[in-house]
């Protein structure tokens, strides 16, 4: 498995010992590479989300899906972004101005700032902190701010009951997602995601398979939950174009209107993102114990496996979501409130038990 910490080892080397810069320098152009990086790999994400979407979507109604623009509807999504960017802006009226622009942004940088915890390989950690798990859920509650603020600063009743719909569930289903993360945290023993993922090298290491049936419920009900968090279907009613047009950014055009769109789909990207690291081993490859498969499973590259897991759970949430119909807001509630959450309580205390017995593989 190749370790990328030699790359940034060699990177920080050249600026600092061949080119002789100092360290304000050095970490300076670092800042800058990983943030050019980190908004790079945002937008090539955000476009290949919106195309397999589109052409799931399809699939699931027996259509082709976008077709015409480029081979195969390609450029499609290309085109989307070009529109969006040449849009008129334009402001409510009687809206809370400073709020009203401010609420996009809260949003957007709650997407980015969880997206960058994610480990893409064996030293290719933008953020890895000790606390890592308590960082993300923490940043992730900021977007709840910004659709609530997007929603009462419009000035607009429909998206007002959109982002109180939107708050009440995203904060409700937090609790689930954090419930879910403890127990994998008590069986791992880090928050740190670089160290989840390295606890579930070797044979069977993965966290599914090693915590059992724990850890089996603990993924079932972060997916679940991961999925309403997002505002994805079924769990889309704050969106609910029948009743609230576009929902808490009705009152939003051009960029305004596409950072909404873009966190949409990175919020899953970051939730199936988050659900492979800490579950199915993140770029630690399948280990069964026989040499020479696990050989052969090693010279694939780490950031190949977690990609590969990765979009194999937003495959999954996108299935989901064109499969079952929108939930009322009370069942959405019922759900967390009287099922989710007490059995994910219930889990800790049994992978607890697991744990301190020592019954887990």
């Amino acid at each position: 498995m190749f370790d990328f910490s030699i790359v940034a080892n060699w990177f920080d080397g050249l600026l600092r010992n061949t080119l002789g810069l100092g360290d304000f320098l050095t970490i300076l152009i670092e800042c800058v590479v990983v943030g050019v990086i980190i908004l790079l790999a945002y937008a090539l994400i955000a476009i290949a989300l919106i195309f397999m979407e589109r052409k799931v979507c399809a699939y699931f109604q027996c259509r082709l899906g976008p077709m015409r623009v480029g081979p195969w509807g390609l450029l499609q999504v290309f085109a989307d972004v070009l529109k969006m960017l040449i849009k008129e802006i334009f402001t409510v009226a009687k809206a809370d101005k400073l709020l009203y622009a401010i609420a996009p942004f809260l949003v957007l940088i709650a997407s980015v700032g969880t997206f960058s915890f994610l480990p893409w390989n064996k030293g290719a950690h933008i953020l890895d902190f000790n606390v890592g798990i308590f960082l993300i859920t923490a940043i992730s509650s900021i977007g709840v701010v910004g659709v609530f603020l997007a929603g009462w600063s419009s000035n607009n009743k429909y998206s007002v009951v959109s982002a109180m719909r939107a708050a009440v569930q995203m904060i409700s289903y937090e609790m689930s997602l954090c419930l879910c993360l403890i127990a994998a945290v008590i069986l791992l023993g880090t928050m740190q995601m670089s160290q989840m993922v390295e606890a579930q090298s070797g044979p069977w290491g993965w966290l599914i398979i090693k915590g059992h049936i724990p850890a089996v419920i603990a993924f079932i009900i972060f997916l679940i939950a991961g999925n309403a968090e997002a505002n994805r279907g079924p769990f889309d009613m704050a969106e609910a174009e029948s009743e609230l047009t576009a929902g808490h950014h009705t009152e939003y055009s051009g960029m305004g209107f596409g950072y909404f769109y873009l966190a949409e789909y990175l919020n899953l990207f970051v939730i199936a993102g988050i659900a492979s690291a800490v579950f199915l081993g993140g770029w630690a490859p399948i280990q069964i114990g026989i040499e020479g498969f696990d050989k052969v499973m090693a010279y694939i590259p780490g950031v190949v496996w977690f990609f590969g897991k990765t979009f194999f759970l937003v495959w999954v949430l996108m299935w989901i979501r064109w499969t079952f119909p929108r939930l009322r807001i009370d069942q959405i509630l019922a759900l967390e409130w009287k099922y989710l959450m007490p059995l994910a309580l219930i889990n800790i205390i049994l992978m607890t038990v697991i744990v301190a017995f020592g019954w887990h593989f």
